[in-house]
This record gives C-alpha cells, sequence and structure tokens, in this order.
C-alpha cells in the first residue's frame, strides 16, 4: 500500500471497464495504479468471431498493455492471474506474487457459460477469447482441409456441418459470417468440396434469435440467415454432444464435427470473495458505486458485476460492452471525487441500443434515443462506426477498416493459414 498520501489501486482485468478506469485516472496525482491481466494485451472481445472466420488478423482487435501505457505515467503492467483475494490485509494474490493495495477494483470480465455440462466445456469450441477465436479458426479450417482427403460421405458430412449454440448477436453475427464464407469463399478454395457442402445450424432456447432486440429486428435477422441457407432451430436447449452428436432438447440428433459455443457467459468465483456476494450468474453484488458491500475498499465495474442500484435496471445490466465501459468511466470518476473529498455519484447506464451484423452486407440496430429500428446497410454504416471508434489504438482502427473494405468489395480475404503453436518450451 502507499505510504505517502498517494493511493494504490490494483485493477484485475485490462477489458472494456478496467482499461476505461485506468485511462481515465491516467496520470492523476492522488493515484498510481497496478494493472494485472493474465494476458500482456488487450482484445476487442465483440470482434473475436471475425478473427475466428479469417476475416480480421489478430493484431487487428489486440494492443499490448504496455506500449498503450507508455506515456501514462502513474500505471504499472503485471502479467498474472488473480487466484486469491485477502481483503482484511488489503492483498492480492496473483500467481505466487502478492500485490498490495488501497482500493482493488475488480474487471476480470466473464467466462463462458456451459451450465454445468463438462461434456460441452471438453468437446465444443468456445468463442470468448482472442486465444478461442485462432483455435476455432485452426479448426475450422482443418475440418475443410480433411473433408477434401477423406473418401468417407458420412465423415465428410460431419466435418462440413457446423452448429453454432446460442443465438444472441455472437451466435448470429458468426453463423453469417459462415454462411457467406460458404457463398463466396470456400468453393472457390475447395473445389474438391463443390458438390459436399454441410449444413449450418443455429440453435437457441429463446422463442426468437436476437431475444433481447425487437421483434423487427429478430424477424430481420431471421430472414436474412435463412437467405444464407442457416437452418435455425429456436425453442430448443442442447442437451449434450459426444461422438460426434449433437443432441437437442427435443430429441432430434445432429451430426457434426464442428459445434461453436457462443450461447453465454457467467461469472468467476475467486477465493477471498465471500459465497453471500455472489448474485445470479456468479456476478458480484455491489451497490450504486459498485463497491462490493462485504469487502472494504473493493469495487466491480463490468461483466463481473451485478449492480442493483440502477432503478431502470433493477435486475443488473446486461453483461455487453457499453455497461461496462460506462461503469469504467463513472469510478474513475467517483475516485477522483473521493481523492478531493467530494461526494461520489451513482451509476446510471444509458443505454444507446443494441446492434447486430448478418453477415457482410446486412446489419440490424436498436436505438433507444431516439427509440427506432434500422436495418440494412444503414445499420451496417453504424455498426462499422461504433467498432471502429471502440477499438483501442488507431492502427488498430486502420487496419481493421482496411482488413473490411478489401472483404467488402472482393467478397474474399487472406487470412485463412492454420497457424499451430509448439507449448513445449520449459522454464
Amino acid at each position: 500500500m502507499a505510504s505517502s498520501g498517494i493511493k494504490h489501486v490494483v485493477v484485475i482485468g485490462g477489458g472494456f471497464a478496467g482499461l476505461n478506469f485506468i485511462k481515465a485516472l491516467a496520470n492523476d496525482k492522488h493515484y498510481t495504479i497496478t494493472l494485472v491481466d493474465k494476458n500482456n494485451y488487450n482484445q476487442f472481445t465483440p470482434l473475436v468471431y471475425q478473427v475466428a472466420t479469417g476475416f480480421l488478423e489478430p493484431s487487428n482487435i489486440s494492443y499490448p498493455f504496455r506500449k498503450f501505457l507508455r506515456k501514462r505515467k502513474n500505471i504499472r503492467f503485471h502479467l498474472g492471474e488473480l487466484t486469491k483475494i485477502d481483503a482484511a490485509a488489503h492483498r492480492v494474490y496473483i500467481n505466487n506474487v502478492i500485490l498490495e493495495y488501497d482500493y482493488l477494483v475488480l474487471a476480470f470480465g466473464s467466462i463462458s457459460n456451459f451450465f454445468g455440462n463438462d461434456t460441452l466445456k471438453s468437446n465444443t469450441i468456445p468463442m470468448k477469447t482472442l486465444t478461442d477465436g485462432l483455435g476455432m479458426r485452426n479448426t475450422l479450417l482443418q475440418s475443410l482441409e480433411e473433408a477434401c482427403n477423406t473418401t468417407d460421405e458420412t465423415l465428410r458430412k460431419k466435418l462440413l456441418t457446423i452448429v453454432v449454440a446460442g443465438g444472441g448477436p455472437t451466435g448470429v453475427e458468426v453463423s453469417g459470417m459462415l454462411g457467406e464464407m460458404r457463398k463466396d469463399i470456400i468453393q472457390k478454395d475447395y473445389p474438391e468440396l463443390k458438390n459436399a457442402m454441410g449444413d449450418i445450424y443455429i440453435v437457441d432456447g429463446a422463442k426468437a434469435l436476437l431475444s433481447q432486440m425487437s421483434e423487427q429486428a429478430q424477424l430481420d435477422a431471421t430472414k436474412t440467415l435463412e437467405k444464407l441457407g442457416i437452418k435455425i432451430i429456436t425453442n430448443t436447449f442442447i442437451n449434450s454432444y459426444e461422438n460426434d452428436e449433437v443432441k437437442l432438447s427435443g430429441g432430434n440428433i445432429i451430426q457434426t464435427k464442428n459445434l461453436i459455443w457462443a450461447a453465454g457467459v457467467t461469472g468467476n468465483v475467486i477465493e477471498g470473495i465471500p459465497p453471500s456476494a455472489y448474485g445470479h450468474g456468479k456476478r458480484i453484488m455491489v451497490d450504486e458505486y459498485n463497491h462490493v458491500a462485504e469487502l472494504d475498499d473493493v469495487y466491480a465495474v463490468g461483466d463481473n458485476c451485478l449492480l442493483a442500484g440502477d432503478k431502470k435496471f433493477p435486475n443488473g445490466h446486461a453483461q455487453l460492452a457499453q455497461p461496462a465501459i460506462q461503469q469504467g468511466r463513472h469510478l474513475a470518476k467517483n475516485f477522483k471525487a473521493l481523492a478531493k473529498g467530494k461526494a461520489q455519484q451513482p451509476f446510471a447506464y444509458y443505454d444507446k441500443g443494441v446492434m447486430a451484423i448478418i453477415g457482410k452486407n446486412y446489419a440490424v440496430v436498436d436505438l433507444t434515443k431516439p427509440k427506432m429500428h434500422v436495418k440494412g446497410f444503414p445499420a451496417l454504416f453504424v455498426w462499422l462506426f461504433i467498432h471502429i471508434a471502440s477499438l483501442i489504438a488507431f492502427d488498430n482502427k486502420l487496419k481493421t477498416l482496411y482488413n473490411w473494405i478489401i472483404a467488402y468489395f472482393t467478397k474474399d480475404q487472406s487470412l485463412r493459414m492454420v497457424i499451430k503453436t509448439n507449448d513445449k518450451i520449459q522454464r
């Protein structure tokens, strides 16, 4: 902990919430900050699926923390993973290192939710992190190569069939991209598969895709995916996935080698946080100031928190980028007020709306103010602008825009490489 009047803040996680918090407190004379993350880079998770489908490079949606922090003199970076909190002693355990703090900000986000089903966790293709995205890209490309080389028609069908679990924005967006790839790219690159393409399914337990969006957005998304040849299954859950069989709650079975998991997220459970502090979805319960009630000087922002003090959102905020960004920035404002002895302000979320892109030519956007639904190319323009603007660095924005322009006009991209890693080095 700080020995002078300068307070030391430890921030766990450099995602939307954590990064916006430290950006707002950069070079503030009242605080020194240690950012802790298990990766040495920030990743723009809403675009992971575009890395997974080969439309963007990993460097388009990621940026090194240390480069980002060069001119932010009061912030240091520590590579590691939180294992334990000792709130009474104001300490956190990062692997085998102990860090002391005056204030602790938990912004470690969420993880894929497999609803306690270990077989799904072990056998599906996750799509939450940049590492997941690269793994998915390798898996799908290897499936295509294997399908070209096999003479077993049953095996080829399994290799070319893809099931996407989850009908939210991520599931809809990845399904649309896969549909575009099948239509414009795969048959050109893989002539061996010209008459042997498999099916693409999207499965969701709600009555319609994009259940958090307007009925018009749901209808538009359904029609657009169907035009791409996507088979949509709603009011259905995936019970299991073993031996290449996706077993659905209605009793049907889909034979596939590729089950992509985009069916929701859940929180992390950390030693030192009492069980009573967790709410629905294993999210840490906080008050309207993002303070964890049961732990002194501990705050939580973003996906890993459940804020109950916002009157317009009594059940908490959606685990999306905008709530995380706004909570991070607002908490920084309260820390500045705290340092000056001024009153803190409760958090109130400004809901700008929800959006999803379907394929490369179509998007749906539900705006809050003004309340309206936008679809087609105008919605696509809004989607593109917001995602470009949200990327962390200027070169990220340029590279992403360039790749999107090339993919849009050529109906192609050149990032379909299977890149394997060698993890045998021991230290």
